[in-house]
């Protein structure tokens, strides 16, 4: 079954350039777990708007879960701690 999932990230104050490094890094792992960037966008994240949002799908939840545990990925939680304040996840169907 298809996960699809709308990602809403805030920096930290003045890290939103470290945030889009880290994701830039592990947005690239996606592919080798079944996943896909459907739609990646940046906002100012003023007044507590998201600092960026992105639509993620992937091919089975294994690969989600692959994703989640993959070891590059979660070696870069120092990365991620350092830039990422919060992060919202929501299960979406995506419309065609």
């Amino acid at each position: 079954m298809t996960v699809q999932l709308c990602v809403l990230l805030w920096a930290r104050p003045g890290a939103a350039e470290a945030l889009v490094a880290y994701e830039d890094k592990v947005l690239a792992l996606l592919g080798e777990h079944g996943g896909r960037i459907v739609q990646r966008a940046r906002a100012d994240g003023a007044d507590g708007r998201p600092d960026e949002i992105q639509l993620i799908e992937f091919v089975s939840q294994a690969g989600y879960d692959g994703f989640m545990g993959d070891e590059r990925r979660t070696a870069l939680s120092g990365e991620r701690d350092a830039a990422i304040a919060r992060t919202d996840l929501y299960p979406v169907e995506l419309a065609k």
